[in-house]
């Protein structure tokens, strides 16, 4: 579970993300990150016990978390502060490209995901590969009852809208063909935040991605 403290003050920061703010309410922030930081521990020692890649890779909570500071370099919102914690599991850690799992924490917007989000060319291709040459399993693990009780199938936000190059359009799989991530979330209400049950509910969410994460690592590796 988490404190209410921690939506607290990931609230008081939607409504005032300036440097002046943060400064003076670094304490806030610091017990915040604490918690959070406290809770993805949790979660690294479910996945230990559900995913053999993760039990192999020495995950440490504060390297799976991402940074408050957000890159406004490129961006027309200059606000210098996310307004969510965030937590990446993966083999073989953040800097490695694999496909893990990932929580996001922000009130009003807590989600479960997993999978990879848009990756290089050649990882993509490896992975269109795959499901090519395996496109009863990959569909098998989309449709198996852990997994559809989370999830509404794979987002398609980043779906092209013609077969890409090498494929033909009545390819059985063509509709994952199209796909340039291979992603699935569920959101999370704010009730169960605060609650005991929290950890075990989000390690449901990643037992039900487990199929899907192993896929896509064996597709790369």
């Amino acid at each position: 579970m988490l404190q209410t403290t921690t939506l607290t003050f990931l609230n008081d920061l939607k409504a005032n993300n300036t440097k002046a703010w943060f400064d003076a309410n670094r304490t806030a922030y610091e017990a915040a990150r604490a918690d959070f930081i406290q809770f993805v521990g949790k979660l690294i020692d479910g996945l230990n016990e559900q995913d053999p890649a993760i039990a192999e890779t020495p995950l440490q909570p504060k390297s799976c978390i991402f940074r408050i500071n957000r890159d406004v370099r490129f961006s027309a919102n200059k606000s210098p502060y996310k307004t969510n914690f965030g937590a990446w599991f993966n083999k073989g850690g953040k800097k490695l490209e694999s496909a893990g799992y990932y929580f996001n924490l922000e009130p009003g917007k807590c989600f479960v995901a997993g999978g990879m989000y848009m990756p290089e060319a050649a990882v993509l291709t490896a992975i269109r590969q795959e499901i090519d040459y395996n496109a009863e399993e990959f569909e098998r693990l989309l449709t198996q009852p852990s997994f559809t009780k989370h999830f509404n199938g794979l987002s398609r936000g980043e779906a092209l809208q013609r077969p890409p190059k090498g494929y033909a359009a009545d390819n059985p799989a063509i509709e994952y063909l199209k796909l340039k991530s291979f992603t699935a979330s569920y959101n999370l209400p704010d009730s169960a935040l605060t609650k005991p049950t929290l950890a075990k509910q989000v390690l449901d969410g990643f037992a039900a991605l487990q199929p899907l994460v192993a896929f896509l690592n064996r597709a790369v590796s």
